[in-house]
Protein backbone atom coordinates (compact mmCIF):
# COMPACT_ATOMS: atom_id res chain seq x y z
CA UNK A 1 0.00 0.00 0.00
CA UNK A 2 1.12 3.44 -1.06
CA UNK A 3 0.76 6.62 1.35
CA UNK A 4 -0.33 9.91 -0.34
CA UNK A 5 -0.97 13.24 1.34
CA UNK A 6 -3.95 15.45 0.07
CA UNK A 7 -4.82 18.95 1.06
CA UNK A 8 -8.66 20.04 1.69
CA UNK A 9 -10.29 22.91 2.20
CA UNK A 10 -11.48 23.46 6.06
CA UNK A 11 -15.11 23.75 4.96
CA UNK A 12 -14.36 20.71 2.53
CA UNK A 13 -12.99 18.47 5.17
CA UNK A 14 -16.09 19.07 7.52
CA UNK A 15 -18.49 18.13 4.84
CA UNK A 16 -16.77 14.60 4.40
CA UNK A 17 -16.53 14.81 8.24
CA UNK A 18 -20.18 14.68 8.21
CA UNK A 19 -21.22 12.54 5.11
CA UNK A 20 -18.64 10.00 6.61
CA UNK A 21 -20.34 10.51 9.87
CA UNK A 22 -24.02 9.89 8.10
CA UNK A 23 -23.05 6.85 7.04
CA UNK A 24 -20.88 5.09 9.33
CA UNK A 25 -17.82 5.09 8.39
CA UNK A 26 -14.23 7.25 9.40
CA UNK A 27 -13.39 10.01 7.13
CA UNK A 28 -10.72 8.11 5.82
CA UNK A 29 -12.80 5.29 4.48
CA UNK A 30 -14.97 7.80 3.08
CA UNK A 31 -12.19 9.79 1.43
CA UNK A 32 -10.66 6.12 -0.39
CA UNK A 33 -14.42 5.29 -1.38
CA UNK A 34 -15.60 8.30 -3.22
CA UNK A 35 -11.68 7.97 -4.83
CA UNK A 36 -12.27 4.45 -5.80
CA UNK A 37 -15.93 5.38 -7.12
CA UNK A 38 -14.48 8.06 -9.07
CA UNK A 39 -11.86 5.99 -10.54
CA UNK A 40 -14.25 3.27 -11.46
CA UNK A 41 -17.08 5.56 -13.32
CA UNK A 42 -13.67 7.23 -15.17
CA UNK A 43 -12.80 3.55 -16.36
CA UNK A 44 -16.47 2.71 -17.31
CA UNK A 45 -16.75 5.89 -19.54
CA UNK A 46 -13.65 4.50 -21.02
CA UNK A 47 -15.00 1.30 -21.86
CA UNK A 48 -18.33 3.12 -23.25
CA UNK A 49 -16.35 5.13 -25.79
CA UNK A 50 -14.03 2.51 -26.94
CA UNK A 51 -17.46 -0.22 -27.47
CA UNK A 52 -19.25 3.32 -29.04
CA UNK A 53 -16.23 3.88 -31.30
CA UNK A 54 -15.87 -0.13 -32.07
CA UNK A 55 -20.09 0.13 -33.02
CA UNK A 56 -19.56 2.85 -35.36
CA UNK A 57 -16.55 1.59 -37.07
CA UNK A 58 -18.84 -1.57 -38.44
CA UNK A 59 -21.97 1.08 -39.68
CA UNK A 60 -19.47 3.14 -41.48
CA UNK A 61 -17.68 0.10 -42.28
CA UNK A 62 -21.03 -1.83 -43.56
CA UNK A 63 -22.99 1.46 -44.32
CA UNK A 64 -26.03 0.03 -42.89
CA UNK A 65 -27.76 0.86 -39.96
CA UNK A 66 -31.83 1.09 -38.33
CA UNK A 67 -33.25 4.48 -37.80
CA UNK A 68 -34.08 5.19 -34.24
CA UNK A 69 -37.72 5.53 -34.30
CA UNK A 70 -37.88 2.01 -35.43
CA UNK A 71 -34.91 0.71 -32.94
CA UNK A 72 -37.38 2.70 -30.38
CA UNK A 73 -40.33 1.58 -30.83
CA UNK A 74 -38.84 -2.40 -31.27
CA UNK A 75 -37.50 -1.63 -28.10
CA UNK A 76 -40.30 -0.45 -26.38
CA UNK A 77 -42.28 -3.49 -27.53
CA UNK A 78 -39.96 -6.51 -26.46
CA UNK A 79 -41.21 -6.72 -22.92
CA UNK A 80 -45.21 -6.23 -23.93
CA UNK A 81 -45.26 -8.94 -26.11
CA UNK A 82 -43.56 -11.96 -27.09
CA UNK A 83 -42.35 -11.49 -30.42
CA UNK A 84 -42.00 -8.23 -31.67
CA UNK A 85 -40.67 -7.77 -35.07
CA UNK A 86 -37.66 -6.70 -35.69
CA UNK A 87 -36.64 -4.03 -37.67
CA UNK A 88 -34.21 -4.19 -41.03
CA UNK A 89 -30.99 -2.48 -41.43
CA UNK A 90 -30.98 0.20 -44.38
CA UNK A 91 -27.76 1.72 -45.85
CA UNK A 92 -26.71 4.78 -43.66
CA UNK A 93 -28.79 7.80 -45.32
CA UNK A 94 -25.70 10.48 -45.00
Amino acid sequence: MVTTTIRLTEDLMARVAIAAKRTGITAHGFILEAIAEKTALVEQRADFDVVAEERYARIVASGKTIPWTEMRSYLEALPVRKKAKRPLTRKLQV
